[in-house]
């Protein structure tokens, strides 16, 4: 143990030291961060294969990365309770080369496939066996080297919290590279080498500080102890206000970008952006001198939450950009509220590790929330405004002007919400205006709450309870797209809608229609008889006219593979005689497409309809080789997609499984990516011709719409009359374009081509 002596005379750091001290610390907590939030896309890149390319599992992965968080910084501050410096160097640098040595990163071999049910656990228990060790050694680093340096006695150190800004500095740029640089230049296997590399330079890094340490003159833990003597410890209140404010942004982080992706548009990697602005936040608050201040960010607090009401009331497809930047800007600025008293409220050095096991307490119980029990609690993005109201109670304690005007505040605010909500409950004209000005009226509440904080500096339960009946009307009066009902599971959350006049139901993931039927005709009469098919899947579109130019090849009853169920229409496109096997991950998607109510294709043309569920890569490499004259791949969910269904490796399993004169069609469809010559490519690679039918006729007229679908086959005879049709084009691989395989992909370049190009 370090003996706290006071020797007669010592001599001071030299200036040196401490730049070299502030360097190696400053290079070791940078280090640590990028390699700690690029495992995070890395390893969660390896995992979507085995849970359908889900957007969930990145919900999931964040609920990991946050818990495990928390127990590294609990870690370090049970370490920092040892008055030695020797212990907690030699304990953390066993844990890291531990850990150093169950790399590089791989899928436990305990986990094959998944379960039926329970995705989110069975994926917390994949995550915790993989990569638990490592990412937990990394978690601890953050506070843990800045408790180091305090004790080196750096004039710094007596508020070292500048380093929390260096450490989501490379946050920051670790997340931005990821998509950007490293997932389109190298292999999955290449990148999992680098960050194995990177973790042996930290080790190195984390050994230069621990020496730093143990080097330094022990007059300097002497000075900072008797400095930090007289430090009042936090309270419990305290420590329970910031586990509060670290648990809203978080929250709100996972929230928001569910919703932007749910109801906005899913446009990929769409995630980056609300997590960049999240660790952006931390970067800016713990600067020495903020860029944006504190106080100009409680100001604008308000007013942001009433830009999220405003929205929510708003909807979202009538101006897509508009939308996607005003969620995200309201966002950060409620985030800089948040971390901002973080900031201000943060403790003296000698409590630094009991701050940061606050922060990551408050960021699991968040993104617990957020991302594991609200999916199974709502049926709808419901924790979006939930946690904007809450961020109203971020703000600190004012003292309100006008004081005897606003005491009577709640009596106002209980008559005001029963004028605003009674009329949901009546007809007739004053109900109909209501429904008509639900915009206004929601934004109206809005900006009446941040008035309140405004002008008359109100208590933050006034201004809480104010948004809170702005967000409740939001819901009370939806908006005017029909009668709407959702289903939420573990792969995301799907709207039937019934349009006005209940002439179409329309199955909808966002913004992205996956199908819809027709239940009147255009003189109010019910339809009759066997469903038509629509959407996508009309008989002159590209699917249906593949369909029928493999029946008349083989002129003999289908057989066909189906991945991806939707609303079920493929089941009106078999005929008599045929056998159709349905391939769906989502069991709550079967249910809905099942039930007459919503669609009545399975019910009317496969009423013995039995799809076998799971992840289709799966469970489709188990059917019998050289079977199906028809595999149709159309298991997109809304303009995400499964990338591990669009690989080479992919492709050559469904080719396995083709009949001698078999083709397989994939639906190709999508507002953001350009995708053909992804499929073409990978067809290539398997030794298969391609032809491709882009629909560029604009219609849209009764829910029929434009597709754009590529069929691949061994000859130019197995497509049948396609190979000499004008609609459908002979496309030879493009050499520009890498072919994409289990080990690489690259969606930014889907992404570029289809800015560049348009719908070409």
């Amino acid at each position: 143990m370090d003996s706290i002596v006071q020797p007669a005379a010592t001599e001071q750091p030299s200036s040196s030291r401490n730049r070299l001290l502030l360097t190696v610390y400053t290079a070791a907590i940078f280090v640590s961060a990028l390699l700690l939030f690029s495992v995070q896309p890395l390893f969660t890149k390896m995992v979507l294969p085995r849970l359908g390319g889900s957007p969930a599992v990145w919900s999931v992965a964040m609920v990991f990365f946050q818990s495990l968080l928390l127990a590294g910084y609990a870690y370090a501050h049970l370490l920092m309770q040892i008055k030695s410096r020797v212990v907690p160097v030699v304990v953390h640098l066993v844990l890291l080369i531990a850990a150093f040595v169950t790399l590089p990163l791989g899928i436990a071999s305990a986990y094959g496939e998944p379960p039926s049910a329970g995705y989110a656990f069975w994926l917390l228990g994949l995550f915790v066996m993989s990569i638990g060790l490592p990412f937990f050694a990394l978690a601890a680093n953050n506070p843990l080297l800045q408790a180091w340096f305090v004790r080196t006695g750096h004039p710094d150190g007596r508020d070292p919290y500048f380093l929390y800004a260096s450490s989501n500095i490379g946050s920051f740029l670790a997340l931005l590279s990821y998509p950007f640089l490293l997932e389109p230049i190298f292999t999955l296997h290449t990148q999992n080498r680098l960050w194995t590399g990177g973790y042996a330079v930290l080790i190195l890094l984390i050994a230069a500080c621990g020496v730093l340490l143990l080097r330094s003159p022990k007059l300097a833990l002497a000075d900072v102890q008797a400095e930090e003597a007289d430090a009042p410890a936090p309270t419990l209140v305290t420590r329970l206000r910031w586990i509060f404010l670290a648990a809203v942004p978080s929250g709100l982080l996972i929230a928001v970008t569910a919703h932007i992706s749910t109801d906005v548009a899913a446009a990929p990697l769409l995630w980056v952006l609300p997590l960049s602005l999240y660790l952006l936040t931390w970067v800016v608050v713990f600067q020495s001198r903020p860029l944006l201040p504190h106080k100009w960010m409680l100001m604008l607090q308000p007013v942001a939450i009433a830009g999220v009401i405003f929205l929510l009331a708003f909807g979202g497809e009538q101006n897509l950009l508009l939308t996607l930047g005003g969620h995200q800007l309201c966002f950060f600025v409620i985030a800089m509220a948040c971390h901002g008293e973080l900031a201000r409220t943060r403790p003296a050095a000698r409590y630094l590790t009991g701050f940061y096991v606050a922060l990551s307490f408050g960021g699991m119980v968040g993104g617990l929330f957020a991302g594991l029990v609200a999916p199974f609690t709502f049926s709808w993005i419901a924790e979006y405004p939930i946690l904007v109201a809450l961020a109203a109670l971020c703000r600190p304690s004012a003292n309100e002007r006008l004081a005897g005007i606003v005491r009577w505040y709640w009596l106002a605010l209980a008559v005001l919400a029963a004028a605003l909500v009674a009329p949901s409950y009546m007809t007739g004209d004053l109900s109909t205006w209501f429904e008509d000005h639900r915009v206004w009226l929601a934004a109206a509440v809005g900006v009446l709450a941040a008035l309140l904080a405004l002008a008359l500096n109100a208590d933050r339960w006034k201004i809480f309870a104010t948004v809170a009946l702005a967000l409740a009307l939001t819901r009370i009066y939806p908006a005017d797209e029909g009668r709407v009902t959702t289903v939420r599971s573990f792969f995301g959350v799907h709207k039937i809608v019934v349009t006005p006049g209940g002439y179409f139901h329309v199955l909808m993931h966002g913004t992205t229609i996956h199908g819809a039927e027709r239940f009147l005709n255009n003189d109010g009469t019910p339809v009759t008889g066997r469903p038509e098919p629509i959407t996508y899947y009309h008989k002159d579109g590209g699917i249906g006219q593949a369909i029928t130019a493999i029946r008349e090849r083989k002129g003999a009853p289908l057989k066909v593979a189906a991945i991806g169920v939707g609303s079920g229409t493929l089941a009106c496109a078999a005929e008599p005689g045929e056998d159709w096997k349905f391939f769906e991950i989502d069991q709550s998607m079967v249910d809905a497409a099942r039930d007459p109510k919503n669609f009545r294709y399975i019910s009317s043309c496969q009423p013995n309809f039995k799809p076998v569920i799971g992840d289709a890569r799966l469970t489709f490499a188990r059917e019998p080789d050289g079977v199906y004259d028809l595999i149709i791949v159309d298991a997109y969910s809304s303009d995400a997609i499964p990338i591990h269904l669009a690989t080479e490796e992919a492709m050559k399993i469904y080719k396995d499984k083709l009949a001698p004169h078999g083709a397989v069609v994939m639906h190709v469809s999508n507002r953001h990516l350009d995708l053909e010559p992804v499929v073409v490519g990978i067809a290539d690679a398997n030794d298969l011709k391609s032809w491709v039918y882009d629909e560029d006729s604009g219609r849209d007229a009764d829910y029929i719409f434009s597709t754009d679908v590529v069929i691949s086959a061994r000859e130019a005879d197995d497509v049948g009359k396609l190979a000499s049709s004008k609609q459908w084009e002979e496309t030879d691989a493009d050499e520009k374009v890498r072919v994409w395989t289990d080990d690489y992909s690259n969606i930014l370049g889907a992404l570029y081509r289809r800015l560049r190009y348009g719908e070409q």
